[in-house]
């Protein structure tokens, strides 16, 4: 019996969440007023309850339960509580650079029963994942627990497209989602320097995740040849070799910081083993874990005195 060929196919992709700057889950008080900020990335707002009023730019909208708001990046935006209401708001800060997104600038919309789950899930997955309180407004960053549930993070990365994909289906006419469809501006029109400077910077998101080269071209939609071509180009070396010594200049703060052991960084880093890692550390330093913790010591004692 002839066994049967089988071809894949590349899956689309039309958008991607590369990197989540915060979530929160506030509950403010009746009174509470937040002067307002700017960034280089989205932001999203939702009203889980009560009512609040939204400084967008140049406009000033009011929001109530259901209602969410997109600020665009470099978006001046601020808030404050309406009359009497104490509200609970979500917010979550995020990358993404396809082309679609451009739907939801001055956008405000209603979320419905399947899009506030998304959120929903988004929160409870956070919670378990990240030791930074969710419910604090000055946060800039976010920390991980030690040990997190198997696939949190992919989770709320994956509830955050849905909620956009389906907020695009069903708000967006065709036309409109055709032609973002074909407003991609290929890598090959783009300035090298800033191929490598986003892949850097995804590298550098991505440094607790075990990453091959077919990861990084999908995720940046370049090829290959191109990406190992820019990187011996710029870095002088490929783009594995260049985030293996990320890895470790990582692994080399952590021991610095002297909150886990060298098994648990070999484990939030992602290596297979902690002997693999500890080759991976001396081929990059010339030192094994031990020693260079030692030295660390050494010269930190050597200041005090």
């Amino acid at each position: 019996m002839q066994q049967k060929k089988f071809q894949s196919i590349i899956l689309k992709q039309e958008l991607n969440i590369t990197n989540i700057y915060s979530i929160h889950y506030f509950e403010y008080s009746h009174d509470f007023v937040f002067e307002g900020e700017s960034h280089d990335f989205w932001e999203l707002l939702f009203v889980d309850s009560g009512v609040i009023e939204v400084t967008a730019g140049e406009k000033k909208v009011r929001l109530e339960n259901g209602d969410i708001i997109f600020h665009k990046p470099n978006e001046f935006h601020a808030l404050r509580t309406y009359g009497k209401s104490a509200p609970n708001l979500i917010v979550i800060s995020f990358d993404c650079n396809a082309p679609c997104m451009s739907f939801f600038e001055n956008k405000v919309l209603r979320a419905n029963e399947v899009e506030t789950q998304y959120l929903s899930q988004i929160i409870s997955e956070a919670r378990k994942t990240f030791c930074t309180p969710l419910n604090h407004p000055y946060i800039s960053n976010l920390r991980r627990y030690a040990n997190t549930p198997f696939g949190s993070e992919q989770m709320i990365k994956a509830s955050l497209e849905l909620l956009l994909l389906s907020m695009l289906r069903r708000c967006a006419h065709s036309a409109e989602v055709q032609r973002f469809t074909t407003a991609a501006v290929p890598y090959a029109r783009r300035n090298n320097e800033k191929v490598v400077e986003q892949v850097t910077q995804y590298l550098l998101n991505h440094i607790y995740d075990n990453l091959t080269v077919a990861n990084i071209c999908r995720d940046n939609t370049i090829s290959r040849s191109q990406l190992q071509q820019l990187f011996h180009q710029y870095k002088g070396c490929g783009v594995i070799e260049f985030f293996s010594r990320l890895k470790i200049d990582t692994a080399k703060q952590l021991i610095r910081e002297g909150q886990y052991t060298f098994s648990q960084i070999a484990n939030i880093l992602n290596y297979s083993s902690y002997q693999y890692f500890s080759l991976q550390f001396k081929k990059y330093t010339r030192m094994s874990p031990s020693e260079y913790s030692m030295s660390t010591q050494y010269y930190n004692k050597q200041n005090e005195e």
